[in-house]
Formats: structure tokens, sequence, C-alpha cells
């Protein structure tokens, strides 16, 4: 391990559902709800610190009711007395009648659900519920509401992106010279999560990417049965995992002696990410970071080989507001955790992405991503 997971800084779960009902109370997304019903388990965790797997949240501006199944009477009651978060517990087989029961007990009028996660059939049957249940309590779409606190990451969330990121840039500097081996993707991928664990990971962000030669030019090519060769670039998208934080980083590195068309694609997104990084500071437009790295892209003559957005925020979720797109409309402020990774793809002849994830500040960022970005392997 690389890191003392005992050394982290908390963080401030116990203080999270107090922002929650200031938000609550002047946000427009949720204008008119008497209360929250959180049943998207990263937004749950993010409030009370639970990591189990079956859980519905009841936030009012003064009552906090967290129910579950069996299987985490004992879970649910350690996390959240560990994260100071103050709830009624209720052990059921039956969340949603429990919920019912508990609103209409609480006399709540409106109830937001998260929209962007609720199904239709679950609205429905929850709407309906509500109605019956209690005394016509209206479910009410709500958007982004526990997300938006998300965006700003507290110092203790901060230190677990940074030490995932800093188990990620070990991991790839112990195996990068494995490239010369004549490994295939898969075997060198199955290396590089195996390191990772090694480190301290608890575990990968999410499926590695290792695309050589051709391969390559698919942005989330699957690792196969492909032999590494000389004369290929490799795109290596990977993160590692720190008490529920994830890190996403991406290199793309050359084995042995690179063609001039190769050679090229990489110095024009080495030189595209740059500039998206420097583009990174407090108050600038999410569309102005992505049009840095798309127009020297584009000056390169390569702007229809840049297939993807520029970037993505990053903490309980792999991929997360904001995103750093062209069409974006979101403002980086200091905390947010964001990604900067331009690409090209070539058909038949392959890819190169290099990526960061970085740490909105006031004067600029901080790149928590610190692997070297010389991409040659010889």
């Amino acid at each position: 391990m690389i890191f003392d997971r005992d050394a982290l800084p908390p963080m401030d779960v116990a203080g999270r559902l107090g922002r929650l009902r200031d938000a609550l109370a002047a946000d427009s997304a949720a204008a008119g709800t008497d209360a929250l019903l959180v049943g998207n388990l990263t937004n749950v965790r993010y409030l009370t610190g639970f990591t189990g797997s079956a859980a519905l949240l009841l936030v009012t501006p003064s009552d906090t009711v967290f129910v579950t199944d069996g299987r985490y009477k004992d879970r649910a009651a350690a996390e959240l007395d560990a994260a100071g978060v103050p709830a009624t517990l209720e052990v059921v087989n039956d969340a949603e009648a429990t919920v019912v029961e508990h609103v209409a007990r609480l006399g709540l009028r409106a109830v937001g659900l998260e929209a962007d996660t609720v199904t239709w059939s679950t609205q429905r049957r929850l709407a309906a519920a509500l109605d019956k249940g209690a005394g016509g309590c209206e479910a009410v779409p709500t958007t982004a509401v526990v997300e938006t606190l998300r965006l700003t990451k507290d110092a203790g969330e901060v230190a677990r992106i940074r030490a995932a990121a800093a188990i990620a840039d070990r991991a790839l500097d112990t195996v990068r010279r494995r490239l010369l081996d004549g490994l295939t993707e898969s075997e060198f991928a199955a290396e590089l999560d195996a390191t990772m664990r090694h480190l301290g990971a608890d575990d990968l962000s999410f499926e590695t990417i290792v695309a050589s030669g051709p391969n390559g030019a698919r942005p989330h090519h699957t690792p196969s049965d492909r032999q590494i060769a000389q004369g290929d670039l490799v795109v290596i998208d990977f993160g590692a995992l720190v008490d529920g934080y994830h890190s996403d980083m991406t290199r793309t590195l050359g084995v042995g002696t690179l063609d001039e068309e190769r050679r090229h694609m990489l110095d024009v997104v080495l030189a595209s990410q740059a500039a998206g990084v420097a583009a990174v500071t407090s108050g600038v437009d999410c569309a102005t970071v992505d049009k840095a790295c798309r127009d020297l892209i584009e000056e390169a003559g390569m702007g229809d080989a840049f297939l993807h957005s520029t970037g993505h925020g990053v903490g309980l979720d792999i991929h997360e507001e904001p995103r750093v797109s062209s069409r974006s409309t979101a403002t980086l402020r200091p905390g947010h955790v964001v990604t900067v990774e331009p690409g090209v793809y070539l058909t038949g002849i392959g890819g190169v992405r290099i990526e960061d994830t970085v740490l909105v500040t006031e004067g600029g960022c901080e790149r928590l991503t610190l692997a070297p970005k010389d991409p040659m392997v010889v």
C-alpha cells in the first residue's frame, strides 16, 4: 500500500443532510416539495455513508428516515453511526410501503423523486401509493438536487481521489515496460489491475481499457488477445477506487520506434491536453475548456477524429457532473474535480488519448494524475 488509509482526513458526511435541507428550501428544482426521497444509491452513500445495495432515504425539513432490508440491519446502523448521521432506521421487507407510512405520519403534501434515476414504473407505483396511502400526497420530479451538492468536494473527498490517482500512477510505472514483452492486451490489463489492488486499491474504477495498434481507434475497446507489437500505439485508460472514490487516467504509450504519422498524432494530442489543463480554473465555462482542446486538434486537420467530449466530473461516480463538453452550460468552481482527456482515433491506424484528473482551484487547477506523459517505451 502506498498511502496510510488511517491518515486520510475525515469527510464531512454528517453536515451534508443540513446542506441538502438548505438546498431543498432554496432550489427551484425542488420547488413545492416537503421532502426528498433519495433512491440513487450513490446519493444515499454521499448523504449517510451507507455502502450497501438496498436503501431508500426520506429527508424532510426535520426528519431523516433510512429504510433498508434485513441483509443490512447491522451494517446500516454501524455506517450511519460512524458517519454521525442521525436517522430513524427501518429494517423491513417492503421499503416503499414503509416510506409511504412515514409520509402519512408526517403529513407531507409533496415528496420529490429523483427524476434522473427513478424509472417510469417506479414513479407510477410510488405516485399511486402516495396518493392512496398518504392522503393525496403528490410525487414531484426533482433534478440533480443531491448531485449539485456533490459537485464541490471537501478535503476528505479530494484526499481519497488523490490516493486513488497515486495508486494508478504507481501501477503504470511498475508495469509499463511489460509492453515490450509480447503480452496480449488482456494479459497487460490483468497485470495492471492486479498491481493496483496490490498497492491498496479497494477495486477498479471501471474495466481497464488496453487498446493496441488499430484497436486504439475504438475509444472504449475491450482488451483482447491481440499481442502488443513493436511500433504500436497503446491506449491505456484505467483507474483505482479508494473508499468509494474513483481516479481516472489515460496514457498512450509507443512501443519501440513509431512512424511519423503515429508520432504526429501523439504530439497533437499532448499539445491539446496541455492546453485543456491550462484552461481549467475557477469561473471558466466547461465549454471553454473543451474548445481549448478541440481547437488544436482541428488546426492539425484531425477535428473529425476527436470522437467524444473533453472530460467529465469524477467522484463517487466515475462519470458525474460537470461535463466538459461543447454543449455544457456548467461553470467550473473551486473543489470541482474533472478530467481533461482529448483524443484522436484513426481507423486502421490506432488512437491517442491523454487524460489527467484535476482539482479546480481559485487560480487554476492541481493535477491529481501525476504519471509522466513521456510516451515512449523502449
